[in-house]
């Protein structure tokens, strides 16, 4: 199990990963945009969102941090922007811990399969602690 931090940005993300590439001398990091994803009826593109950051990372130092774009209808409020994600083998100790982080917390996203994760989901505990919960399955 590895706890990694997730950084979100409103419209600059790949602005800002090429500058941390650069402050940290990693490798120029691979993007995934929104229009690089399968299409999703509960979540059409605008023209606005489809070339923004869905998600790239970063090792720096020994550590992976990860990046996306907001979409420009989700709201965005800076030092909110990050979240810790818990990567883990075990279905049972993803859906544990969730189930007592979302009691007097807020579910963002249900735990579901994705297509990039048999389980997935994100919850803000009650401290205002945003927490996501992959199954990491390499």
């Amino acid at each position: 199990m590895s706890v990694e931090a997730y950084i979100n940005f409103n419209g600059n993300c790949r602005e800002a990963v090429e500058y941390y590439a650069e402050v940290f001398g990693t490798e120029k990091p691979q993007l995934m945009l929104y229009k690089d994803a399968p299409a999703d009826e509960d979540f059409p593109l605008t023209e606005e969102t489809k070339d923004l950051v869905m998600h790239t990372s970063l090792d720096i130092e020994g550590s992976t941090v990860m990046f996306s774009d907001i979409p420009p209808d989700m709201p965005f409020t800076v030092g909110n922007n990050i979240s810790l994600v818990i990567n883990i083998k075990d279905t049972a100790k993803i859906r544990s811990m969730f189930s007592k982080l979302e009691t007097d917390g807020t579910v963002g996203m249900e735990l579901q399969e994705t297509f990039w994760s048999k389980l997935y989901g994100f919850v803000t505990d009650k401290f205002g602690v945003g927490w996501q919960f992959i199954y990491y399955d390499e």
